[in-house]
């Protein structure tokens, strides 16, 4: 592998995974935070990016962490990806994956940062008595709501993440319902339910689909 190549997979965003993925998993994988996505050879290319075929690296891209392992580089294609979905979709595949994240020489593990829930989003903003079934609303903030010591606050959304392009249609004021506590199960739990009564989707931090509470969990 030449300077350049090595570079470009320091300056990332990368996974860098343990061991090879076979396209069609990363496929999958690719898929859950963009629907639309497809194989091109044994790249996946989705929304505005390339997901790069892996190629076997150095110990030293993760420091030593990895001794054997392989980069899946994310190339951005056009446009500069909106929110930074390059970088989330790096993390999150590396989540998945039980890899490492690499972005600007940074290394980071996924699997170890816990300062974000799972989102709940859903085409219209719901009101306190839609929510009151499972989330009690707080007197002194109209977008902040509880469930024991799970924390939930309404956010507007600009952006339009890839995951929920099937709420669009139905949109009028697309919002998450960010969900924050300790215990990744239970968040999971109450963010399926919300989904189910709201007409929305579950996406963790990353903006990935998710289907069920495990799904929050870092692989074993």
């Amino acid at each position: 592998m030449g300077w350049m190549a090595k570079r470009r997979l320091r300056t990332g965003p990368t996974a860098v995974l343990p061991s090879k993925v076979q396209p069609a998993e990363l496929l999958r994988v690719v898929r859950l935070a963009d629907p639309g996505a497809r194989l091109d050879g044994d790249d996946v290319v989705a929304t505005d990016v390339r997901v790069c075929a892996p190629v076997e690296a150095e110990p030293e891209l993760t420091g030593g962490v990895l001794e054997k392992s392989w980069a899946v580089r994310v190339a951005g294609e056009g446009p500069l990806p909106l929110d930074f979905f390059d970088r989330f979709l790096a993390e999150g595949i590396a989540f998945r994956l039980k890899g490492l994240a690499v972005c600007r020489g940074e290394v980071s593990d996924p699997a170890d940062e816990d300062n974000a829930g799972p989102a709940v989003i859903v085409p219209v903003r719901p009101s306190a008595e839609e929510l009151a079934p499972l989330l009690e609303p707080q007197e002194d903030d109209e977008f902040t709501f509880t469930a024991g010591e799970i924390r939930a606050v309404l956010v507007p959304q600009k952006g339009q993440p890839p995951a929920v392009g099937e709420l669009l249609p139905f949109a009028t004021e697309l919002t998450a319902i960010e969900l924050r506590g300790d215990e990744p199960a239970k968040l999971g739990a109450l963010a399926l339910e919300l989904a189910d009564q709201l007409n929305g989707l579950v996406v963790d931090r990353w903006r990935f689909r998710v289907d069920a509470a495990e799904d929050l969990l870092p692989s074993e």
